[in-house]
């Protein structure tokens, strides 16, 4: 069995029009899908011991995640509040909480039995993850932000580095793709939104376009190409067959609400309508 521990972010992504907070964040959405797509996965982060954290055990255990390496710690849990405007997102504020945290030893230990370990570049744990990389194949979630300094400092230690193009261009995927793998990486994963995805690497360049879907929303469909993709090459599967496999998942995750499902009633310590007021177009 294909075994994956992600560690670092969770949110709770608090949808305005619906009063509804679903849980996320890259790692944890990461973990979610693993064990969705028939891995064993394990969350390793921090929430509060408050109703959002409380809403993300809840929705990790429903979902088969190990959550033992999980912190439950006085504070608030990490939120990011999103309006919507002509069907478009739009993210209003966020609180980082109490999401931001310190490995320990034992940690590092338990991340030992895993086969692959997940961190994103909004985990806070860069300091970290040389130490990770040495200890297990590492898949790196850059997102958009990146530049050649961070390229050239993580690349070298990534099995899997992920990347979201800024430009929507073939030529600019496949330009990021192999300067990421020429820095280091072993695979990289470019993701192109409604363009589709590149996965490039040791045994070639591969791409898949973007399934098509009636969109409801699209918020975790690039988790869940990571998580797909990152899943296929532990497994060992051909690339054609793992990406057409991703962009299938991905597809499927726009068909509903929140990144993972489990949404509940907003339920923060912030003044949402205060929010409301001061963006009445959301």
């Amino acid at each position: 069995m294909v075994k994956i521990v992600a560690m670092g972010d969770n949110v709770v992504d608090c949808y305005l029009s619906r009063d509804t907070m679903f849980p996320g964040g890259n790692c944890l959405n990461v973990s979610v899908f693993i064990r969705k797509f028939g891995g064993k996965s394990a969350y390793l982060g921090a929430v509060g011991r408050d109703p959002a954290g409380r809403a993300i055990v809840q929705a990790l255990s429903q979902e088969g995640v190990d959550t033992s390496r999980l912190r439950q710690l006085d504070g608030s849990t990490a939120y990011c509040i999103i309006g919507h405007r002509n069907a478009d997102r739009v993210f209003v504020t966020f609180d980082l909480g109490i999401s931001m945290f310190e490995p320990s030893d034992d940690d590092f230990e338990f991340i030992c039995g895993y086969d692959a370990v997940q961190i994103g570049q909004s985990s806070g744990l860069d300091g970290h993850v040389a130490r990770v990389a040495s200890l297990r194949p590492l898949s790196y979630d850059f997102s958009n932000k990146y530049d050649d300094a961070k390229i050239e400092r993580i690349a070298p230690l990534c099995y899997l580095a992920t990347v979201s193009a800024r430009d929507d261009a073939r030529d600019h995927a496949l330009e990021l793709m192999r300067n990421v793998v020429t820095r280091g990486a072993k695979w990289c994963l470019v993701t192109l939104g409604s363009k589709g995805a590149i996965l490039g690497g040791e045994t070639g360049i591969f791409d898949v376009p973007a399934a098509k879907v009636d969109l409801v929303d699209t918020l975790g469909a690039g988790d869940t190409f990571i998580a797909r993709t990152l899943f296929g090459l532990v497994k060992g599967e051909a690339p054609p067959e793992l990406l057409a496999a991703a962009a299938t998942e991905a597809a499927r995750t726009c068909s509903y609400y929140g990144a993972v499902g489990h949404g509940v009633p907003i339920d923060l310590d912030v003044d949402v309508d205060a929010i409301l007021s001061a963006h009445p177009d959301l």
